[in-house]
């Protein structure tokens, strides 16, 4: 009966090691502040230049728990004009030590060098995430092309970016015809007030200045 009980043991173990889990990471629902979905083409809007390839649901990413849902939060830009400028009100109402962002942006790097329309030069901020605690301040979490993201359509001896990190790439329909990949890049920001509630979130691009189109999958917040 030792095997049994150690299996019993084992179980609990690994049930108690999920409840944790899901006590540590709380992801944000952002389907309902979503300006296109997964599925369709992001950036220029080139079908199959999308991001269905990336796993639905609760995922792991970079070691941190995130939901990824049917649709993204896609900004615009100078050449992306469909999509809005910024986002606002998105609802957190919690408090946490840690908030993980999974994102990226369209256009900047690949062929593109200084002086073309789709170039974004590193260290160009492409926007920023804007929070505001119950309290009424805030702190803002800048995106900075070369150091938190780079052009999610890239080749394989592109650079790296010097504080965000890869934490999923794949392929889509229009990648692999061109002989290309697609990446997605976590942002990881310590709240400087880990005491105070979190009341909501502003995502903000640069649609008038930039070719950057950066978009947000998920956020997710840690206790």
């Amino acid at each position: 009966m030792k095997w049994f009980f150690s299996l019993a043991i084992i179980g609990v173990a690994a049930a108690l090691a999920i409840a944790a889990d899901d006590a540590h990471y709380q992801p944000l629902e952002l389907q309902s502040y979503a300006t296109q979905k997964r599925s369709d083409g992001l950036g220029s809007g080139i079908e199959g230049n999308n991001l269905a390839n990336v796993p639905g649901g609760e995922q792991m990413f970079g070691g941190i728990k995130f939901k990824v849902e049917d649709g993204i939060v896609h900004l615009g830009s100078n050449i992306v004009d469909r999509h809005p400028e910024k986002v606002l009100g998105i609802k957190v109402n919690s408090g946490c030590v840690k908030l993980h962002i999974l994102h990226a942006t369209c256009f900047g790097g690949g062929p593109n060098k200084p002086g073309d329309p789709y170039y974004v030069k590193d260290g160009t901020v492409i926007g920023q995430y804007m929070i505001h605690y119950s309290d009424g301040s805030g702190e803002g979490i800048s995106i900075i092309y070369g150091e938190d993201v780079r052009d999610w359509f890239y080749a394989d001896d592109e650079a790296s970016t010097t504080r965000g990190k890869v934490v999923w790439n794949g392929e889509n329909d229009r990648a692999a015809m061109l002989g290309a990949k697609i990446r997605l890049y976590l942002t990881s920001w310590d709240n400087p007030h880990p005491d105070k509630r979190i009341a909501s979130i502003d995502y903000l691009g640069k649609k008038s200045e930039a070719p950057a189109a950066p978009f947000c999958v998920a956020i997710s917040l840690e206790k």
